[in-house]
């Protein structure tokens, strides 16, 4: 069978990618391109020029080309629908989407929404229309991760006693290693989170607040605790993500971000061991190709994928959760029971005041 797809957020130019956008919509569209039961038909963005840039890069008609994506939905009826726009509108235009009736998959970006209460209606919203609903932790189909998990599965380090990563920030960065991390304890729920942060310098990425330095300690119900440095802290822990078990240790990404050791294992007693990724390193456009393929894949056989909303909630719950901590000073159980971006609340309110990028 033949799936259709389209994309709702082309994005300008993906040559001169920047804090204001990545094209993620050409990301996607590359996945839907290399998949050869999927036709990428149609395309959506509320600036024209952007949508026809990109309708003429993938040879879409003229008739699949649109700046309002409700007109196109209805126009177009696609199986598959990627939204690649900013944080604060993922939750509205998925749930008209899932709504619509014939929309099959919805395959958005992270983070999942700018509030966890967004998050939470998104992920309900999919599950009362029978729509998957996927987010683009396209990481997790790395080799450096797949095999890192395989070592865990098979023993070499023991039992799993703690997962731990580096990253800029909670939010943008941290959706990713935040489902990574759930990808390591079997998409366990957390069961706590505490988190001290600073924001003392205005960082907006898509439109959304992220704090400078930030420290992360959680729980989850099958007793793995995890533990997070971002930001001007993030040295602390220096590795994109680390797996901490009762005999021994593996490391994806040692040295943080821009590391260029993909994997490695140390067992209990003995050196460190390089292992073998198969080429792959911690990013990469062809893992996109991955996540498309997994959605289709749960299209067709009706199973969730491991991108799905649930997943991706359990994630999506401890980084509003350690915002919840740094808002309440203290630590938060779950599940659990705000609406709003902690974050966001504190800023407005005056107890964060962070300066300006541009102040002198």
């Amino acid at each position: 069978m033949t799936y259709t797809a389209a994309v709702i957020g082309t994005g300008p130019d993906p040559e001169n990618p920047s804090g204001d956008g990545y094209a993620m919509g050409y990301r996607h569209a590359d996945g839907y391109e290399a998949h050869d039961d999927v036709d990428l038909v149609a395309c959506a963005d509320i600036v024209p020029e952007n949508a026809q840039a990109f309708a003429d890069t993938y040879d879409i008609d003229d008739d699949g080309v649109f700046e309002d994506y409700n007109e196109m939905v209805d126009a177009v009826e696609p199986d598959l629908v990627s939204v690649t726009v900013p944080p604060v509108i993922h939750e509205d235009i998925s749930v008209d989407c899932i709504r619509s009736g014939v929309v099959q998959a919805v395959h958005c970006e992270k983070p999942m929404a700018l509030t966890y209460g967004g998050a939470r209606n998104m992920a309900e919203a999919a599950w009362r229309n029978d729509v998957h609903l996927t987010f683009n932790h396209q990481r997790r189909f790395s080799q450096a991760f797949r095999r890192a998990k395989e070592l865990l599965d098979d023993g070499e380090i023991g039992e799993l006693e703690r997962v731990e990563f580096s990253a800029p920030n909670i939010f943008d960065y941290g959706s990713h290693s935040f489902d990574l991390c759930g990808y390591f304890v079997d998409e366990t729920p957390a069961e706590w989170v505490l988190c001290g942060l600073d924001y003392s310098e205005e960082d907006v990425l898509f439109g959304a607040h992220n704090e400078n330095h930030a420290v992360v300690q959680w729980a989850y119900e099958n007793g793995v605790q995890g533990l997070a440095t971002t930001g001007v802290g993030s040295d602390g822990l220096s590795c994109h993500n680390r797996l901490v078990g009762s005999d021994g240790v593996v490391e994806v990404g040692p040295g943080g971000i821009g590391s260029q050791t993909p994997l490695r294992i140390r067992r209990d007693g003995g050196d460190w061991e390089e292992l073998d990724t198969d080429g792959d390193h911690l990013h990469g456009e062809e893992l996109i190709e991955s996540a498309i393929a997994d959605v289709v894949e749960a299209v067709e056989t009706g199973e969730p994928s491991e991108l799905c909303a649930r997943n991706a909630l359990n994630a999506t719950e401890i980084i509003f959760g350690a915002w919840e901590s740094a808002r309440r000073r203290g630590r938060v159980e779950f599940p659990l029971d705000i609406e709003d971006n902690p974050l966001e609340a504190m800023v407005e309110s005056g107890q964060l005041t962070p300066e300006p990028t541009d102040a002198e």
